[in-house]
């Protein structure tokens, strides 16, 4: 027969080949009850159709950012989860208005420009020189002469030469006196996207930053041709910054035998302007709530709850250097002296689930390594865990980091094999059709699996954290300002 056989307190054939060590649960049956309701109870269009098309680009703390959050929290209302709530937060926000590049001398030849990220406004007209990846041995070629220009340069660095992040030369150009940057789009046919420029590790946002302005593949090839010449270029960014109100929301299924200790499941659902975000971050706000959905159809349908509570949260605010995520670490859990509420055992971020299958499950910190991977191989998926050699600040797991919080990512396209088409995130083209739903599916499936089996052990049978803020704070330092290769793979 096909059904299960035995049952101990410890270990459970449903199949041949099928043991799981947790509870006295049917593990066949859940997962079969899971992944099925994955994917032929799917909401994922309904979702991706309001989230991307309806409300469009959900920049932090904008009226469609409050829109965004309303509708997920009404969403979880209705799955049945134990409680669903919006959190608002202060948000410290920026936004620009018309940016420009031109070239006072040659007619009105147009040129493409997108301001990066948080630049302050800016409007200058100086002698262009072109600094080729601005390597150190460039820089130093060109000697005072970058003083006071306007400094154009690639984003990629420099073949062949020891790899650095575009935040590092855009220090090394203002240290060297650029009145501005401007960088030049990897990818081509005249597509932008928003980039950042300063470092996300250790440094929060730089009002008085060096303005960069980013320009095409295209232009910044015309503009190359012509540098030789140190032809005058007027560079003009209209841009502010204000506080205002943003949106996390939050919703729980209560655990059912230790429903004061949790795990989170998270996302960013704000998207940069003008982004509908479809891969960044459509997909990930999805996926915590049709895991949540899956996971609340479980406990109302076949009466299996989780072990511990599990909470899961979208967060405003990613785009603008993880506030939303880090207002809710100061809220919840407070300093690591004085934490408001028991900490998370595990926070699992998801970013961008649409440029590549699961793979498995990334940590931070390694202790936790072989207890995810034991429950990994219970799925019979070959998932496998590793950690991450680096400090990664680019997603909202950091906030949790920071606090020395055991927070991991989804091993993805940021290691290995992303999908050719997947190329989008910070622009206008990272549409709806950007989102993979049969991948994302099997996403929920696997995340609702991976947590149900977790949630099961008892907080006093995890591995026990040893690291602690002031270890974090060091790794911090030790990392910041260097190359992460996982982003170039």
């Amino acid at each position: 027969m096909l059904t299960m056989w035995l049952i101990s307190k410890h270990t459970i054939f449903t199949r041949k080949n099928y043991p799981v060590s947790t509870q006295e649960l049917n593990w066949y049956e859940i997962d079969r009850f899971l992944m099925g309701e994955a994917w032929a109870g799917s909401q994922i269009t309904k979702h991706l159709t309001e989230l991307a098309d309806v409300i469009g680009p959900r920049w932090g703390g904008s009226d469609e950012d409050r829109r965004a959050a309303k509708y997920i929290r009404s969403e979880m209302e209705s799955a049945g989860l134990d409680r669903a709530e919006i959190e608002v937060f202060n948000l410290d926000s920026w936004n620009h208005g018309n940016v420009s590049i031109s070239l006072p001398d040659d007619g009105d030849r147009p040129i493409g420009a997108l301001p990066f990220l948080r630049c302050k406004p800016t409007d200058i007209t100086a002698p262009l020189v072109d600094v080729g990846h601005g390597s150190p041995h460039e820089v130093s070629a060109f000697g005072d002469q970058i003083r006071g220009s306007v400094a154009l340069t690639y984003i990629a660095p420099e073949p062949f030469t020891t790899a650095e992040p575009f935040t590092a030369r855009i220090v090394r150009l203002s240290e060297a006196g650029a009145a501005c940057i401007i960088a030049i789009e990897s990818k081509t046919g005249g597509r932008m996207e928003y980039s950042n420029s300063d470092e996300w590790l250790n440094v929060g946002p730089q009002k008085d930053a060096v303005a960069v302005v980013k320009t095409s593949s295209e232009d910044g090839a015309y503009l190359r041709r012509i540098a030789g010449g140190t032809p005058r270029i007027a560079v003009s960014v209209e841009a502010e910054y204000f506080n205002t109100e943003a949106y996390n929301t939050v919703a729980e299924i209560e655990g059912a035998t230790n429903p004061e200790r949790h795990l989170i499941l998270a996302g960013h659902h704000d998207t940069v302007l003008k982004a509908p975000g479809g891969n960044d971050n459509t997909s990930g706000t999805i996926g915590v709530m049709e895991t949540a959905r899956v996971m609340a159809a479980l406990a109302a349908q076949q009466g299996i709850r989780p072990g511990l509570s599990i909470r899961f949260a979208t967060w405003s605010g990613e785009e603008q250097h993880l506030q939303g995520a880090r207002a809710y670490v100061a809220r919840h859990y407070g300093s690591a002296a004085s934490p408001r509420e028991d900490k998370p055992l595990l926070n699992i971020n998801l970013d961008e689930l649409s440029t590549g299958h699961m793979k498995g499950i990334v940590l931070m910190f390694p202790h936790l390594r072989h207890f995810i991977q034991k429950h990994l191989d219970t799925m019979n998926d070959g998932l496998r865990c590793h950690v991450l050699a680096h400090m990664d600040a680019h997603s909202d797991h950091f906030p949790f980091v920071e606090e020395a919080i055991d927070a991991s990512i989804t091993w993805r396209w940021r290691f290995w094999g992303r999908h050719e088409t997947a190329n989008f995130h910070h622009e206008i083209g990272d549409a709806a059709n950007k989102l993979n739903v049969r991948e994302l599916k099997e996403y929920v499936g696997q995340l609702a699996r991976l947590l149900l089996r977790l949630s099961q052990v008892a907080p006093e049978d995890w591995p026990e954290n040893p690291v602690s803020v002031e270890d974090v704070q060091a790794m911090i330092e030790r990392d910041a300002g260097k190359h992460h290769p996982a982003f170039h793979i």
